[in-house]
């Protein structure tokens, strides 16, 4: 079987993210290089139309400025123009400093001063009317430009004007003075707590990660969808990969459109984050659990025989011919659902649970779950399509040229040309995360087995103890209660107190559904959470899952929320993680509930 892992004649020599351009133009010319969608109807962009367009901004920077090892900075959701101003700014050497649209205003400030931005690229009104407010308060000489036209604010049209008027300006030797070793990007990692630190990335950083992980595509993707933030490394690294595979992007119109963008896109394939497809998972059930006779026993055989999936037919002959069926009957209704031409799947951001991996496999749909960090451009390791390149529960090998190591203490080491250059004027922390042998600690627990594959079994600074000395890594709890269909979030806590706890908001659709067959009339979120026919149904959710755990590991007790965590309300990370110190003050007083002595 082909192993995607060596290198395949397509793959052409970069050495700076912008050699892209070239490539592209020379090697895969297209009329849908880049598209988004304005008004419901997509605006496609050819490989011609926008390598001019960047080039076109590069001339306009220059003439507006712009040198060398300046910060330029882009605060925009995903669109084409959010590309052309990564190539443009990038072409005259400056630094791009990515800045998610989500932003809180106290994060802005301080990006804005600790890298010295003058000049920022922002999507509409909204955006500009709150970089203007903030500008006026710090007395700042910001300049703002729009991609939108907002009266009263500067247009990057102008900025792309000045550029196609001077074409005479040869951008060659400013591309020439950019080394590989350069920086091509400045991230603020929004962290969990604390203050956002300034990831530097080079050229070199983010090529290597390219290349490495272009080989986990299979010939034949031609065309991709985008959901997940640009702002984000993770996207934004792909994105370079589609460039780098001659692969079709286009931009998801928003959240709330996927569904319907997917059909008409029909992809090969999406990136994406777990918490999207235990979503997806639970939809696919719910409209199974309304089917009755026997399409519903035949969506339960299915889906019970999707959920028992081994890699590479070890199931057996007879397991595979029961597939083969189901797959004829009911999972290609899956398929469907998403275009029907999927090739893979890439999850990153969180731990996948290994069934919803079995499952997607079994219906022929690969899930590729990977592993990273910004500080590593991000790739570290993933699982891949070849056979023995994927392994249930793990993250994959770790790509070509990248060392991984386990500490002592099991924290996960690696080394590789995809390491940061180091943390923006901070070179203390810097040296707290890189050690002298070059090795980056990413702060994550886990174990390489003895076939190479690289587990993750939790974050380092989240492994907490008990009162009582015993050690709980949270996010294996977290993972495992996560598989039931009524839990749509759980935080496990117990940190120094005399057992583990866990907050949960439900699933409220599910929680609906079953209220609706149990005759349970559903008024607020609040007075559902009180009754206690459903509290019994939660404990016995988490009864259930507890059987896998030490008795020290399990919850003893939970609290329902009427809330689901957002990325607006500040429980989330703009790549979804938790934000566990805002949860925890949040929720203090329901805590100190849970750990109230009772007479």
């Amino acid at each position: 079987m082909l192993n995607l892992r060596k290198t395949p004649n397509w793959m052409l020599p970069i050495i700076r993210i912008f050699d892209l351009l070239p490539i592209s133009k020379s090697t895969y010319p297209k009329d849908d290089l880049v598209c988004g969608k304005v008004a419901g109807k997509w605006k496609l962009y050819s490989t011609e139309e926008f390598v001019t367009l960047a080039d076109a901004l590069s001339r306009g920077l220059l003439l507006f400025g712009i040198a060398k090892g300046d910060t330029v900075a882009i605060m925009s959701a995903n669109r084409p123009e959010w590309n052309i101003a990564d190539f443009g700014i990038m072409q005259t050497g400056a630094v791009v400093v990515p800045m998610y649209p989500t932003l809180a205003e106290n994060d802005i400030r301080f990006i804005l001063k600790d890298a010295a931005i003058k000049t920022i690229f922002v999507a509409d009104k909204l955006l500009f009317d709150k970089l203007n407010a903030i500008k006026k308060e710090l007395d700042s000489d910001l300049n703002i430009f729009t991609f939108d036209k907002v009266d009263g604010a500067k247009s990057w049209q102008e900025m792309l004007d000045a550029g196609m008027a001077n074409g005479q300006i040869e951008l060659e030797e400013y591309r020439e003075k950019v080394a590989p070793e350069d920086t091509l990007t400045l991230i603020y990692t929004s962290g969990t707590t604390g203050t956002p630190k300034g990831v530097m990335l080079t050229h070199q950083n983010l090529v290597s990660n390219v290349v490495s992980s272009s080989v986990m595509y299979p010939d034949g993707f031609k065309k991709a969808l985008s959901f997940l933030p640009i702002s984000h490394i993770f996207e934004r690294m792909v994105i370079y990969m589609y460039f780098y595979r001659g692969i079709s992007l286009y931009y998801a119109e928003s959240m709330e459109t996927i569904v319907a963008d997917i059909g008409e896109v029909k992809p090969d394939g999406f990136t994406t984050v777990p918490r999207l497809l235990e979503k997806v998972y639970d939809r696919i059930v719910a409209k199974g659990s309304e089917l009755s006779g026997i399409k519903r026993k035949l969506f339960y055989w299915a889906l019970n025989l999707g959920l028992r999936y081994e890699l590479n037919g070890r199931n057996g002959w007879w397991y595979e011919l029961q597939l083969f069926f189901a797959n004829r009957l009911i999972f290609n209704k899956w398929r469907a659902a998403l275009g029907g031409n999927i090739l893979a799947l890439v999850s990153g951001g969180a731990a996948l649970q290994p069934r919803l991996a079995r499952v997607f496999w079994a219906a022929q749909i690969p899930v590729l779950e990977g592993y990273g960090l910004t500080e590593t451009s991000p790739v570290i390791a993933v699982n891949g399509l070849g056979k023995d390149e994927a392994s249930f529960g793990s993250v994959g090998k770790p790509i070509k040229d990248v060392e991984v190591k386990i500490a002592e203490d099991g924290e996960i080491l690696c080394k590789g040309p995809n390491v940061m250059s180091g943390y923006f004027n901070r070179p203390d922390l810097t040296a707290e995360v890189i050690d002298l042998d070059g090795f980056f600690h990413t702060g994550d627990i886990g174990i390489l087995t003895a076939e190479g594959f690289l587990r993750i079994t939790d974050r380092k600074k989240e492994v907490f103890k008990t009162a009582g000395g015993k050690y709980v890594a949270p996010q294996a709890l977290e993972n495992k209660f996560k598989e039931s269909i009524f839990i749509e979030q759980i935080m496990v806590i117990g940190e120094n107190r005399r057992f583990p706890a866990a907050l949960i908001v439900p699933s409220f659709d599910t929680v609906k559904e079953w209220c609706k067959r149990k005759n349970i009339p559903f008024t607020t979120r609040e007075e559902i959470l009180a009754n206690p026919q459903v509290i019994a149904k939660f404990q016995g959710e988490v009864d259930r899952h507890n059987k896998d755990f030490g008795h020290w590991e399990q919850i003893k007790k939970f609290a329902l929320l009427p809330k689901e965590w957002t990325i607006e309300g500040g429980e989330l990370t703009p790549k979804l993680s938790f934000r566990r110190k805002v949860i925890l003050e949040k929720n203090a007083v329901v805590i100190e509930g849970l750990y109230a002595f009772q007479s």
